[in-house]
């Protein structure tokens, strides 16, 4: 199965990841899509906690435990499972997602601004957290923030993604204010200024006209 033939529910944040031994590597975490043409580039998958050796020694402090899964080594794709076509330990190398570098002296100040709401270790100064995607690529993961436009109320939250021959299609989003069930957002609507927001476009109209989300049985 390549990933042009994939059907669009296939792709599930979540799922559980498998190397291609059977050994059970983590889940889904994020996607990385291009920021013009949102093709699929390639998946983040978070370790578990005994694949990426913290469970051997619970008091230690990971540095990461995401990696960089590139869209040539997916395998086959369902949508509680993703199976890789790379051995364990050939996963094991895969580049982690989140690096870290020394600032300058004048920059540890911004850096501790910018990292520490978003979860980086402040009892770590001087180091800025880099993330593993190349000029003009985009991460997607659940539960990030979707704003309607760039100085608008937020609309809801990134539940899930739709990834239809190799691009991104669409994004499921939780609206608990005008929906009780999630709906389809078309990639028609969404925008990307940063990491850490959707920006979406719509009129009241096209709010009303969103179709909800039935996942495939």
């Amino acid at each position: 199965m390549t990933v042009d033939s994939r059907r669009a529910e296939d792709f599930h944040l979540g799922a559980d990841v498998r190397a291609a031994d059977g050994t059970h590597v983590g889940r889904l975490a994020r996607v990385i899509v291009g920021q013009d043409d949102f093709t699929l580039r390639g998946v983040v998958v978070k370790e578990s906690r005994r694949f990426s050796g913290h469970l051997l020694a619970p008091e230690s402090t990971l540095i990461s435990d995401e990696i960089v899964v590139p869209i040539d080594a997916i395998g086959k794709v369902g949508h509680e499972e993703v199976s890789l076509t790379l051995a364990s330990a050939e996963v094991r190398r895969l580049q982690p997602y989140l690096t870290y570098e020394a600032a300058a002296p004048d920059e540890v100040g911004i850096a501790q601004e910018i990292l520490t709401p978003f979860g980086a270790n402040p009892g770590s100064p001087g180091a800025l957290e880099i993330a593993a995607k190349g000029p003009g690529e985009i991460e997607i993961e659940r539960g990030e923030s979707v704003m309607l436009g760039h100085h608008g109320d937020k609309l809801g939250e990134v539940q899930d993604v739709l990834i239809d021959d190799g691009q991104l299609v669409g994004a499921v989003v939780t609206l608990g204010r005008w929906f009780k069930q999630p709906v389809i957002l078309p990639r028609r609507f969404l925008d990307r200024s940063d990491d850490s927001v959707l920006f979406a476009h719509l009129t009241a109209d096209d709010l009303e006209r969103l179709e909800p989300f039935l996942p495939a049985d």
